[in-house]
């Protein structure tokens, strides 16, 4: 398997427009939902930002990237607004190992892990390690199980021709990695690692963690070199690692603005932020997300209209 190495990625964007740059970040369900919401009610509003010439999509916004690449912002939303069932966890079989399970202990692990890490290298190696250990505790089958629920939010199971970027983790090594239509895996297979949360997303012999621990839940900086970069963060740029790692959104933002780009950032109100959060894996609350991003871009349509036409 020939997954293309960050920088060789990066260098190849040379050749390419070089123009608008859409960053969707992470941000569990609700946070999928808040994204195609914005996107639609921009769309609504006579603003169409999907067809940019990079869209970078981390977690749930690489979902949200191959959504919009493959139906109409419309139809996305109307989908958004029809809240799911509480996904049923199978039972562990019986004298068997118990399939691994995302949810599990992750704040916590997440947590101690940031406490004892000197630097985001060093986090996203002492993450990937502990990751290894509960998939090898368990019984193999949450990877199948994790892509097919991801496949079935595809409107198309091929990579768009557009230029798009998806991020995750080599769990084996802790590195970044950013997969593309050249990168030789499918795309609910790259989807389905970018959103794995904390545990490794298993690829024939590779292992793949979430693409939110690379740099934070965007990964705008990506976006360099772009004119206008225009960043969806359904987390509102907050992250769990300290500040002084540099891999805050406003460390990535001011980089890209030093670098001559101009960059916004939409971020949800503060009327939603309960949306999100904690109870961002809660897929009952998808509609009320959905419908609040799409009621935040009435308001900023002119703004983004001024910005990316």
């Amino acid at each position: 398997m020939n997954t293309t190495p960050s920088s060789s990625l990066l260098s190849s964007a040379s050749a390419t427009a070089r123009d608008r740059a859409l960053v969707l970040g992470g941000g569990g369900s609700t946070g999928n939902a808040w994204l195609i919401g914005v996107i639609a009610g921009l769309y609504d509003a006579g603003v169409d930002i999907t067809a940019p010439d990079l869209t970078v999509g981390t977690s749930a916004g690489s979902t949200a990237a191959a959504q919009i690449a493959g139906a109409n912002p419309a139809e996305l939303y109307a989908a958004t607004l029809t809240a799911p069932p509480p996904r049923q966890i199978p039972p562990a079989p019986s004298g068997g190992r118990a399939p691994a399970r995302p949810g599990a202990n992750h704040l916590e692990r997440l947590t101690s892990t940031i406490a004892v890490s000197a630097d985001a290298d060093d986090y996203r190696r002492r993450l990937s390690a502990s990751a290894l250990e509960l998939d090898a505790a368990s019984d193999g089958s949450w990877s199948d199980q994790w892509r097919t629920i991801v496949a079935a939010r595809l409107p198309r199971q091929e990579w768009p021709d557009r230029r798009v970027i998806l991020t995750a983790i080599d769990a084996r090594t802790g590195d970044p990695v950013l997969f593309d239509r050249d990168s030789g895996v499918d795309l609910a297979d790259a989807i389905a690692a970018s959103c794995s949360s904390g545990l490794p997303l298993r690829i024939g012999d590779e292992r793949y963690l979430d693409g939110g621990f690379r740099s934070n839940a965007e990964n705008a900086d990506l976006a360099s070199g772009y004119a206008r970069v225009l960043v969806l963060s359904p987390f509102g740029g907050r992250s769990l690692v300290p500040a002084g790692w540099g891999t805050h959104l406003a460390a990535q933002v001011d980089a890209l603005r030093a670098a001559g780009s101009r960059v916004e950032t939409i971020f949800p109100d503060a009327e939603a932020e309960h949306l999100f959060g904690p109870n961002a894996m809660d897929p009952t609350l998808r509609p009320a997300a959905a419908r609040a991003g799409h009621a935040q871009a009435a308001s900023l349509a002119p703004r983004i209209a001024a910005f990316w036409a």
